[in-house]
């Protein structure tokens, strides 16, 4: 069942990750270009962790966590830049 699944999920995160890069490139305001990023890395984090369980390997699963933290980061600074025009007080 696994062997089934597992690529169509591939797949389907794929897709998203396409869809996702669209609305990056071509939303209309930038708090909508914001949200396709942070939903892009999401996407990126499923994929490396199914690829992960795809080749039963540790090593992108530590990756996926690095990518989840910088992410959020990423999201943060942007979201706080947008409201007050500086990341920094």
């Amino acid at each position: 069942m696994i062997e089934i699944a597992l690529p169509v999920t591939i797949a389907l995160v794929s897709l998203a990750l396409i869809l996702n890069m669209y609305r990056l490139i071509i939303g209309p305001d930038a708090p909508d270009r914001i949200l396709a990023l942070d939903t892009l890395y999401i996407n990126a984090l499923a994929l490396i962790v199914l690829l992960g369980i795809s080749v039963a390997s540790r090593l992108y699963l530590e990756a996926a966590l690095l990518i989840a933290v910088m992410g959020f980061v990423g999201t943060v600074a942007l979201a706080k830049y947008l409201k007050r025009g500086s990341v920094i007080e």
